[in-house]
């Protein structure tokens, strides 16, 4: 921070970004924007997810390990599930499949691109990358049986044709998440607390001190949470007014639909990539996989009960069921995680697979 921002913090670029995102969407919303109008946005767009971040991060530093990876994680999906029902929204029949298409993305990129390069960033300080198996591994397993029951399941079930859920079977998935996500903050933030702290480097395996830094005051975390609120409104205003543009670029370059969710899942969790490497460069592992899965049961348990919700109002087919390719790398990717997490421990090996399973299905998602 610069002295005249220390002097004058509403100079801030954390401050002065979310102001100026807010601004560009007042002015861009509900027209057609030329070109550049679309890039300046999406310039905003990006300082915004950045502001918001940030700013959530601050958050969580004043109210410690887990609850600032539950902060984080929430903020970014509330991000993504906004963003879903607005595109939905306006997008018709063309966006039955991108609730589908974003969920799986985020799954994919929080499972293998998030933990994968956090355990590669470990385990090249450390050489071994140490985290608490118990923690990791509750949270694996319950991103397995809700990404099953939400993604796997509609391929299979006959009450609809095609890959939907009934309005009974989306009841019943919708409150299953939600259930089976409020479990998990339970016992991650009041039962088990101590699964899911960070795990020295050391022989003894003894959980690492939260204090690395002093945490802000109550009146800055109040601020901070002030805008977060205001970075947030602003990312999802500016994403509504530049998605038109990403569906007509992936159209002109000829890729399937499903990569429209995919650009908006790499967008909205960019940042929170860069607090799980951040994490991973000070040992701290245990905090990066507890954004990165708390991320992906973020995304399955609160996107699935708002499309249920917003299904209400919203007209045409809710697709939700995987192809088959898309379930063979989901159950890799189960299959791989539950190895990994296993031992509590992990090499660059065990990074880099799964670095190469996300480099699979974005290969796999441009070409299918």
């Amino acid at each position: 921070m610069s002295s005249a921002a220390r002097k004058y913090p509403f100079l801030d670029w954390t401050v002065l970004v979310p102001v100026a995102a807010i601004i560009a969407l007042a002015f861009s919303w509900g027209r057609e924007l030329p070109g550049a109008v679309v890039v300046l946005v999406a310039l905003c767009l990006a300082g915004a997810v950045l502001a918001a971040v940030h700013h959530a991060e601050v958050v969580a530093h004043r109210v410690g390990e887990p609850f600032g990876s539950l902060v984080l994680a929430v903020a970014v999906t509330v991000i993504e599930v906004a963003l879903v029902v607005t595109l939905m929204a306006d997008g018709g029949e063309k966006s039955a499949s991108l609730a589908r298409d974003t969920v799986f993305a985020a799954v994919m990129i929080t499972c293998n691109g998030i933990a994968g390069l956090s355990l590669l960033v470990g385990a090249l300080r450390n050489r071994v990358a140490v985290f608490n198996a118990e923690g990791t591994g509750a949270a694996l397993a319950t991103v397995a049986t809700l990404a099953t029951l939400s993604l796997v399941l509609p391929t299979f079930t006959t009450s609809k044709p095609g890959p939907e859920f009934s309005a009974a079977q989306l009841t019943f998935a919708a409150v299953a998440s939600l259930a089976l996500y409020g479990l998990f903050i339970a016992v991650q933030t009041v039962r088990h607390r101590d699964y899911f702290l960070p795990v020295t480097p050391g022989s003894d395996g003894s959980r690492g001190d939260e204090s690395h830094a002093a945490p802000p005051t109550t009146p800055a975390a109040l601020a901070s949470l002030g805008l977060l609120v205001v970075a947030l409104v602003a990312v999802v205003g500016d994403a509504k007014a530049v998605s038109p543009a990403i569906e007509a670029g992936v159209a002109k370059a000829g890729m399937p639909q499903a990569v429209v969710g995919v650009v908006i899942a790499l967008l909205v969790l960019l940042p929170e990539t860069l607090a799980a490497v951040r994490a991973a460069r000070r040992d701290r592992v245990q905090t990066s996989l507890n954004l990165a899965y708390g991320s992906a049961l973020a995304s399955i348990g609160l996107t699935i009960p708002a499309i249920a919700l917003a299904s209400l109002w919203l007209s045409g087919p809710l697709l939700l069921g995987l192809g088959a390719v898309h379930m063979v790398l989901l159950a890799l990717t189960v299959v791989v995680g539950a190895l990994t997490i296993v031992p509590g421990r992990a090499t660059l090996l065990q990074g880099g697979v799964h670095l190469v399973l996300l480099a699979a299905y974005l290969f796999l998602a441009v070409s299918p």
